[in-house]
């Protein structure tokens, strides 16, 4: 199996619980959303076997001082066979961390056991203007044994109802909310007040929820 891959760097993680973390980013092409306010060019890449990946890794970068390794894209869990045969050579060179939009659990279902920490992302209509909410519920099904927090892109038109249908996920799955602002270049679309009083709403029914922006974009890194 081969898999396209536009981009491999090492950086910053800004986002989420572990941000700040030293982190191997591995981007693959291709997505089966399409969101509103993606910022992401994942089209280009070159093509590489799981053997070829592993063998460019593990010579050019130094796995033992790096956190985990991202799996990002697009949408990784797109090349679920190709992951099959990647994540068993790296799985004992450092851990595993998947960036996914939460739609694909069959796909996650595969390869589940090599994962040490999901980042799951909640698709709010208001924002993306797709309704996943389905395939979220499928996918944190999968998620019961795997470290995984759920992040949630938002802007002024989140809604009421998103609010109750986040926090009805995030307690039924036991998972760790994270706020996310949509960003307009390195600057937040919502004002300081709305994001707190947002956070307000949400932990006064659900305390387990923190509000993280995207800290690269403040670091100007990738």
């Amino acid at each position: 199996m081969k898999a396209k891959i536009n981009e491999i760097f090492e950086s910053i993680q800004g986002e989420g619980p572990v941000v700040g973390y030293k982190q191997l980013f591995i981007r693959f092409c291709n997505c089966n959303l399409n969101c509103n306010y993606c910022d992401t060019e994942f089209n280009e890449g070159q093509e590489y076997s799981a053997q070829g990946l592993y063998d460019k890794i593990t010579k050019e970068y130094n796995l033992s001082t790096i956190h985990s390794i991202s799996l990002t894209g697009g949408e990784p869990l797109l090349s679920v066979g190709f992951l099959e045969e990647f994540l068993p050579l790296i799985k004992g060179e450092t851990k595993v961390y998947l960036e996914t939009n939460a739609t694909l659990d069959q796909n996650l279902e595969r390869i589940s056991k090599y994962i040490d920490i999901i980042s799951a992302d909640i698709k709010l209509e208001s924002a993306t203007g797709l309704n996943t909410k389905t395939l979220h519920e499928n996918f944190f099904e999968k998620c019961k044994t795997i470290n995984t927090f759920a992040k949630i892109v938002f802007d002024e038109n989140i809604t009421k109802q998103e609010i109750e249908n986040c926090i009805l996920l995030g307690k039924k799955y036991n998972i760790e909310l994270i706020l996310q602002p949509k960003m307009i270049g390195n600057k937040m679309s919502v004002s300081s007040d709305f994001c707190n009083e947002l956070l307000n709403e949400f932990t006064k029914k659900y305390p387990n929820c923190r509000l993280i922006p995207q800290v690269h974009k403040f670091l100007d890194v990738r």
